[in-house]
């Protein structure tokens, strides 16, 4: 088989710092290519990869100011698609816009809907249903799509380190965003009486400046943007890591990552927060910010192992791997589904 994943380029491949559908990708990509495939990654130049590098832009348009995505865009989706022929498969994960050239190509296209960020999307996404799709969770699907499968997405356990001793201070580790509810993180940190590190890029400085900012001091600390080591860090030694989505979740990276650690989360129960925590096992799924607070207390009596366990089982490299081989056998047969 030979396989073209189509990756963004906000960010390089795999990301500096933030960039979660870049670490899914590079994620998927390695360990493809660690098990033998032929596959060509679509990203951005500086991108790292041990499978084939295809890329037209220099950079990643959020780093570098001059590059217009408009532009970038247009010329990194027609790269693959000038080498369809190339490829039996086009794995998609740019979104949208790539699926207006699927009935330019003969090569099939497979597409992994990261998510809805604008309602409007879904007309493209319906137009070209002819096409096949996979969800990230059973939670985040759109009801007039045919989707070949749910495939979690998958992070390096390699990366995150398990820790039976924790700290005693809560986490989270995200955009700062009112999707993400970082104002409740700091909210239930003080009904707790415990210590918060907010860790993430802030997307929305206004909401940063008036909620966030004020909170700041001994007891609220604000790291910034944070990459896999510091991730680790910070995920190793917390007592349980937070996920107040205010909107319903479509996967939840951090979730995955924290558990990893043996980190329980306390999540909202919005979207897939209830198909990634197992209630009562690796954290606790509430339904308001009183029933937050109280888990705290509760989270001292889970066993830190049952989260690592779930995630290598669910949530890491390997399964994402073996879950999209099944979709590509299913899209092409067995026999064309094979190592170079």
């Amino acid at each position: 088989m030979r396989l073209a994943v189509l990756g963004p380029i906000s960010w390089r491949t795999p990301p500096r710092h933030y960039g979660a559908w870049e670490t899914v990708v590079t994620n998927l990509v390695e360990g493809l290519a660690a098990r033998g495939y032929d596959v060509t990654l679509f990203a951005t130049q500086d991108s790292v990869t041990a499978g084939s590098l295809d890329a037209v832009a220099p950079r990643p348009y959020s780093e570098d100011p001059k590059l217009d995505p408009k532009v970038w865009e247009a010329l990194h989706i027609s790269a693959v698609m000038e080498r369809a022929a190339d490829f039996d498969l086009i794995h998609n994960n740019y979104d949208f816009l790539p699926l207006t050239y699927s009935r330019l190509i003969s090569t099939p296209m497979l597409t992994t809907v990261h998510g809805f960020s604008i309602d409007q999307f879904r007309l493209v996404y319906r137009k070209y249903r002819d096409t096949h799709f996979v969800s990230i969770s059973d939670a985040d699907r759109d009801p007039y799509l045919p989707y070949v499968a749910t495939v979690y997405n998958g992070i390096r356990l390699e990366e995150f380190t398990f820790n039976p001793d924790p700290d005693d201070y809560l986490a989270f580790v995200g955009r700062i965003h009112p999707d993400k509810g970082v104002h409740l993180a700091v909210d239930l940190a003080r009904a707790s009486g415990r210590r918060l590190v907010i860790a993430g890029i802030v997307q929305d400085q206004e909401y940063f400046d008036s909620l966030i900012r004020p909170a700041l001091g001994a007891d609220i600390e604000f790291v910034g943007p944070v990459g896999p080591p510091e991730r680790d860090a910070i995920f190793k030694d917390a007592y349980a890591s937070l996920h107040l989505t205010t909107i319903p979740e479509r996967f939840g990276l951090a979730m995955a990552e924290s558990m990893a650690c043996g980190t329980p989360v306390i999540g909202m129960d919005l979207g897939s927060v209830r198909e990634v925590v197992e209630d009562g096992v690796t954290g606790f799924v509430v339904e308001t910010l009183d029933g937050a607070t109280r888990a705290v207390e509760d989270v001292s009596g889970l066993d830190r192992r049952a989260s690592r366990e779930r995630v290598r089982r669910h949530f890491s490299v390997d399964a994402m791997v073996d879950g999209y081989l099944e979709v590509y056998r299913a899209i092409l047969g067995n026999a064309a589904v094979q190592p170079r």
